[in-house]
């Protein structure tokens, strides 16, 4: 079972525990039941986890009325997930066309969609506009360009965010980190003033309603939060006094962390939300600034918790006195963060055992790699071959980064509600797999 932690602060799904059969169940699924009739590395998401994450978000920042909520959806997008979070009052912070045409294909309308991204292409942000977006939010002076002859061809006047580097670093991973200066997304402050002046006198397709910052991903810190909302309230501030014009919207980002292993400790959603709301409210106060519209984008705290992957076990190789390898039949084309930036995971035995013999392993993948390692000495219980694995907290960017590596098939995606697991993502066939081959 769940702990009285807050969704991202716990390792497993809420209502994981070991059932009369001996079996590792979620909210009354039993996983072995799972693996056997959907097979083989299988992506599991629990919708009551899921929810209860989506919920604390909404709660949290309740006392901020002027809030709205965007799932970052380059975490996890399938047409399931899209239309559960949509349904329960979810926006989305989009970053392709691909990700645009999942949410149409699942009849959800762009009127709470931003777009995100530092090289948007024409044809996308023609499709954006086409599909009538809400906003996008703007990376850099070429996209200021392309994005109004597009609006003005269309014959429309589209609000635009300007994305800024607020100069934070986070104590993350340097490829997770976005808002310090040397990154490759958005405008430097130093930029602003060059970019306001060209959409007040030139770009007159384009309406600026606001700044969007974003200072990295799997962030524990909170005191960056508040940093980052005076700093990008200072900037309205000083835009207004200059260019005597007040945005009326700030989108905050997300990134907060979620607990992958024991090591972790990340603060809850409610001490951010109250970081931030804090911060908005004394530097509104003190600047004499109008309180903005207030954007969040959860992405992994929001859908990670709830995701977990289930492996089946299959070689092993013992060297001594060094390690003891055993082999599942995924890896890093249906997980690759372990390989890309030495992620860590905590996974169990999902099936019964007969007796309690813990042993430190190291859990390899398939894939034709040395770095293809999904954890490093991990102590489970007794692993054998034909054993269920489940590794916890997969839910954000495993799926979404998954490849056809080696030409393996992609995994199912199964959604467990009511006890039951129902299928969201069907798995890649062969078909489906050589079907762009063109000889």
């Amino acid at each position: 079972m769940s702990n009285n932690n807050f969704v991202n602060q716990n390792i497993k799904p809420l209502n994981t525990k070991f059932n009369n059969k001996g079996n590792l169940e979620i909210s009354g699924c039993d996983l072995t039941d799972l693996a056997k009739e959907f097979k083989t590395p299988l992506y599991v998401m629990d919708k009551e986890t899921l929810l209860t994450m989506a919920n604390d978000y909404k709660k949290a920042f309740s006392a901020y009325p002027k809030t709205k909520m965007l799932f970052a959806s380059k975490a996890l997008m399938t047409s399931a997930i899209a239309k559960i979070l949509d349904e329960i009052g979810f926006g989305f912070d989009v970053v392709s066309i691909g990700e645009i045409y999942t949410l149409i294909n699942a009849g959800i309308k762009l009127d709470k969609v931003s777009f995100n991204g530092n090289n948007k292409s024409i044809e996308e942000l023609e499709y954006a506009l086409d599909n009538d977006i809400d906003h996008i939010s703007v990376d850099n002076f070429y996209e200021l360009k392309i994005l109004n002859e597009i609006a003005k061809g269309k014959n429309k006047i589209q609000k635009i965010h300007l994305r800024i580097t607020p100069g934070i670093e986070c104590h993350t991973h340097e490829y997770i980190q976005t808002g310090q200066l040397d990154s490759k997304f958005g405008f430097d402050l130093s930029m602003m003033n060059d970019a306001i002046e060209l959409i007040l006198n030139e770009y007159k397709n384009l309406k600026l309603i606001g700044l969007h910052a974003h200072i990295g991903s799997q962030i524990f810190e909170t005191e960056v939060y508040k940093d980052e909302a005076k700093i990008v309230l200072e900037e309205i501030k000083r835009i207004k006094d200059k260019f005597n014009i007040e945005l009326s919207e700030i989108n905050l980002g997300g990134g907060l962390g979620i607990t992958y292993t024991s090591n972790d400790n990340p603060p809850s959603v409610y001490e951010i939300a109250e970081v931030l709301i804090n911060s908005i409210n004394s530097n509104c106060e003190r600047l004499n600034l109008e309180k903005p519209t207030l954007y969040i984008e959860p992405g992994r705290s929001l859908v990670c918790s709830a995701g977990v992957s289930l492996y089946t076990i299959g070689s092993e190789k013992t060297i001594k006195g060094i390690r003891k390898y055993i082999a599942v039949d995924g890896g890093m084309a249906d997980n690759p963060r372990p390989s890309m930036y030495q992620a860590q995971y905590s996974a169990q035995i999902a099936n019964a055992k007969s007796e309690n013999k813990p042993e430190i392993v190291t859990i390899a993948g398939k894939f034709c790699e040395s770095g293809d390692i999904l954890i490093k000495d991990i102590e489970l219980n007794s692993p054998q071959s034909g054993d269920i694995l489940c590794v916890y907290d997969t839910g954000a960017y495993c799926y979404s980064m998954s490849s056809n590596y080696n030409r393996v098939l992609k995994p199912a995606m199964v959604l467990i509600e009511d006890g039951k697991g129902k299928l969201i993502v069907k798995r890649q066939t062969l078909e489906q797999l050589v079907q762009n081959d063109v000889i």
